[in-house]
């Protein structure tokens, strides 16, 4: 009988561990801003990163020239993230996006 109680035991714990939540993995991505005019325009560069699925927080002011994301890494690849960087256009500008390693 006592292979029997920790066989229920064992249930009992692995139905538990399968109800609780998973917990996203935040994570930071670092990423260096570049182009013409690019630090100009913030705010799109913000809204761009912001649009991207996964995304919970762009920071633009901590490091000069840079964008500090966070974002839940089991939703968002940081390619996607330069990737909508890259694609902020405007009348005469651009910007560029790289990831710091």
């Amino acid at each position: 009988m006592p292979h029997a109680r920790t066989l229920v035991l064992a249930m009992v714990f692995a139905i538990f561990m399968m109800a609780l939540p998973v917990v996203a993995a935040d994570q930071q991505v670092m990423l260096a801003l570049g182009g013409n005019f690019c630090e100009f325009y913030g705010g799109d560069v913000q809204t761009a990163l912001m649009k991207v699925t996964g995304v919970k927080a762009v920071d633009l002011n901590s490091k000069k020239g840079h964008a500090v994301v966070t974002v839940d890494s089991t939703k968002v690849k940081p390619t996607q993230l330069t990737d909508a960087v890259n694609a902020v256009k405007g009348d005469g500008w651009h910007c560029k996006a790289e990831v710091v390693k």
